[in-house]
């Protein structure tokens, strides 16, 4: 094999490697945010482990981007929880347009070293949301805040935890009107 063979070869092979990454990176990026909470990302629970000797205040927070004709506000501003304990709140979102959307919502919990302690059950951010004209849906989370927060010197501390919600509308190959 010749020098110059040898060395398209290797360059096909970085290329082929570098789009691999690149095509990986977001993916494992949210991985690596799920697993340590980094940047307030929450992470996923199957099952609450049971209330501990412990209270937090869960503040809800929400926004809807711009091009997303839509009113979402949760039922309750705050709810003071048990720590391992299962809980649930309710969020509403309207359709104020004349036609069906659908939107998507990201998350995220502040102080940013709460994420890797906040877990959810269920949520309507796993899914996309379409709303008709005019429709008001009741959304659920279902979380927990797990009681490894309370053996965390940067954590334990942390009185109050603020989920934010944005929805963003989904392109369906239309401007938003």
């Amino acid at each position: 094999m010749s020098h110059t063979t040898r060395t398209a070869l290797l360059a096909v092979l970085g290329i082929c490697f570098m789009s691999g990454l690149a095509w990986a990176s977001v993916p494992l990026y949210r991985m690596f945010c799920q697993a340590t909470g980094l940047n307030g990302t929450t992470g996923r629970g199957l099952r609450a482990p049971g209330a501990v000797d412990g209270k937090v205040t869960v503040a809800f927070d929400t926004n809807v981007a711009p091009g997303l004709k839509w009113k979402f506000a949760p039922e309750n501003e705050s709810e003071t929880i048990d720590i391992g304990a299962r809980d649930m709140a309710f969020f509403t979102a309207t359709n104020t347009s004349d036609r069906t959307l659908t939107g998507t919502a990201t998350f995220n919990v502040t102080p940013a070293q709460a994420g890797a302690y906040f877990k959810k059950i269920q949520c309507f951010c796993f899914t996309q949301q379409t709303l008709k004209p005019g429709e008001t849906q009741r959304m659920p989370v279902i979380f927990y805040v797990d009681p490894a927060i309370l053996k965390d010197p940067d954590a334990r501390d942390i009185q109050t935890i603020t989920l934010s919600y944005t929805f963003y509308p989904v392109d369906s190959g239309k401007t938003p009107s």
